[in-house]
C-alpha cells in the first residue's frame, strides 16, 4: 500500500514538475540526497458548521480505504459561531442562523480529531475572524488561515484567501467593526485588493492554494457542459466567461500552485489548468455537507526535494509553521494597509522585501518562536489562547514589531460612515 502511494506520488510529481532533474530517478535510485515523500490530506467544501458530520465521514473513509489524512483543509463557510452575538452577525437568511457544531469544539466538549485549517467564505460571523486577520486558533486543533495567508505544515506550503469577490468593494479599505449593519456584515467578507496584491508578491513555489469562490474561467478547463446540465442557471455566465473571481484568476496564473481547492457553488467539479511554462494546477471544487453529495475528498500530495530538513513522516504530528517570505511581505507592507471605507483610487504600490528585510524578519521569528525542521512554529501552538483572538492578533503584531491600527483596535473609532442602502 505504502509503495503504491509513493509510486503514485512520483508519477503525479513527474506530471507537474517535468523540469526537475531529480525525477529521472527510479525508486531504486533514491539515495540520501533525494527525498520523495507524500502527505495525505483531506479537503472539505462548504462546511456550514457541520463539523460532526465531516469528521464522521473521515472516519468512514479511513475504515473503507485505510487512508488516514493528516490535515483537513476547509474551503470556506466554516461558520465558527461562539455565541448569540456571532449568530446575529452571521450573514445568511434568519432561518439558517443556527449554532450547529462548532460551539461544542469551542467550549471543549469535543476536540477536533485532525488538524483542521480553514478560510472564510461568504457566510461567516465577521467579528471573530476580523480579530484573527493574520490567522490563528479558533478552537483546539482548528486554525484560521487569515484574510489571506501562507503557512508551512510539515513541509507542505499552503496558501489561501478568505471571502468572495465583489467589484464594488474590491478597492475599499478596512473599516468594518461592531455594531455591524446589513451592509458591513457582507462587505467584511468581500475580498480586498490589498490581500491580492500581497499574494502576488510571492516568489517561492506553493503546493496548495484554497479559495472560497472559483478563479474566473477555471470552469472552462473541465467538463463544463456536464456542469451546465446540473446547474443550468450558470450557463450564461459560463459561456460569457463571467463565472468566477477575476482576482484569484490572476493569483492562479502567478502562483501556479500544484493544487487549488474551492467551494461556494455547492457542486463537485474538477479541472486541469496548464500554465505557459508547462506546469499544471489541478483544480477541485467540492460540495456542501449533504447526504449523497461529494463534499470531502482525500488526496495524496507528493513532496519531493533534496533537503533532509524538509522530509516528512506520516506518523509525525502535523505542525503549523510561519512562512518566512509571507511574514516578510506583511512586515514590509503593513503601513500600506488602506483603512478607509472609500475606494482606493491610487495604486497600492506594495514592495517585495529585500534580502536584509527578510533576514531581519527571520531574526524576529527566531527570537520568539520554537524552531522546527520546516521553519518556526506559530505562536501559541500548545495553548488555549483560542478564546483570546485579539491577543493572538496583537502577539503577531508584536512578533513582527508592527503597530496596531484602527481596523485592529476598536478603541480607535476611525471614520464612521452610516450606510443607507444595502445590497447582497
Amino acid at each position: 500500500m505504502a509503495c503504491d502511494i509513493l509510486a503514485k506520488s512520483i508519477a503525479t510529481y513527474n506530471i507537474n514538475h517535468t523540469s526537475n532533474k531529480a525525477l529521472n530517478l527510479s525508486l531504486e535510485d533514491i539515495d540520501s540526497t533525494i527525498y520523495i515523500i507524500q502527505m495525505i490530506i483531506a479537503v472539505q467544501g462548504c462546511s456550514h458548521g457541520e463539523l460532526n458530520k465531516i469528521y464522521k465521514r473521515l472516519d468512514q473513509i479511513k475504515a473503507e480505504s485505510g487512508l488516514k489524512p493528516e490535515i483537513l483543509l476547509c474551503c470556506g463557510d466554516f461558520q465558527p459561531i461562539r455565541d448569540e452575538e456571532d449568530l446575529n452577525e452571521l450573514s445568511c437568511p434568519k432561518k439558517y442562523r443556527l449554532f450547529r457544531d462548532f460551539i461544542h469544539y469551542y467550549n471543549g466538549d469535543r476536540i477536533a480529531p485532525i488538524l483542521t485549517i480553514f478560510i472564510g467564505g461568504n457566510h461567516e460571523a465577521p467579528d471573530f475572524l476580523k480579530n484573527l486577520y493574520f490567522g490563528g486558533w479558533v478552537a483546539p486543533n482548528i486554525y484560521y488561515l487569515g484574510h489571506s495567508g501562507i503557512i508551512n505544515v510539515n513541509g507542505l506550503r499552503i496558501g489561501g484567501l478568505s471571502g468572495i469577490y465583489k467589484h464594488q468593494d474590491y478597492k475599499l479599505g478596512y473599516f468594518e467593526k461592531r455594531p455591524y449593519d446589513e451592509y458591513t456584515k457582507r462587505s467584511s467578507y468581500h475580498i480586498r485588493e490589498f490581500e491580492v496584491e500581497k499574494l502576488l508578491l510571492i516568489k517561492e513555489p506553493l503546493d496548495i492554494f484554497i479559495s472560497h469562490d472559483w478563479p474566473l474561467n477555471i470552469v472552462k478547463y473541465g467538463d463544463y457542459e456536464s456542469l451546465i446540465k446540473k446547474k443550468p442557471f450558470l450557463e450564461s455566465q459560463i459561456r460569457a466567461g463571467q463565472l468566477g473571481n477575476p482576482a484569484t484568476e490572476i493569483i492562479l496564473k502567478h502562483l501556479k500552485p500544484s493544487h487549488w481547492f474551492s467551494a461556494h457553488m455547492h457542486i463537485n467539479y474538477s479541472a486541469l489548468y496548464t500554465h505557459e511554462n508547462g506546469k499544471t494546477t489541478s483544480f477541485l471544487a467540492l460540495d456542501k455537507v449533504l447526504p449523497g453529495r461529494k463534499y470531502i475528498e482525500v488526496i495524496d500530495v507528493p513532496l519531493v526535494g533534496n533537503n533532509p530538513n524538509k522530509t516528512h513522516k506520516s506518523d509525525s504530528n502535523p505542525i503549523i509553521c510561519y512562512d518566512l517570505e509571507w511574514c516578510a511581505i506583511n512586515h514590509v507592507n503593513h503601513s500600506r494597509m488602506p483603512l478607509n471605507p472609500f475606494t482606493v483610487s491610487t495604486p497600492l504600490k506594495l514592495e517585495y522585501p529585500t534580502e536584509s528585510e527578510i533576514s531581519k524578519v527571520k531574526g524576529m521569528l527566531s527570537k520568539k518562536c520554537k524552531p522546527s525542521n520546516y521553519s518556526y512554529r506559530i505562536l501559541h501552538n500548545d495553548t488555549d489562547v483560542y478564546k483570546s483572538p485579539k491577543k493572538q492578533q496583537q502577539d503577531f503584531l508584536n512578533l513582527l514589531e508592527l503597530p496596531s491600527n484602527s481596523y485592529f483596535n476598536e478603541d480607535d473609532k476611525g471614520l464612521q460612515i452610516k450606510f443607507i442602502e444595502t445590497y447582497f
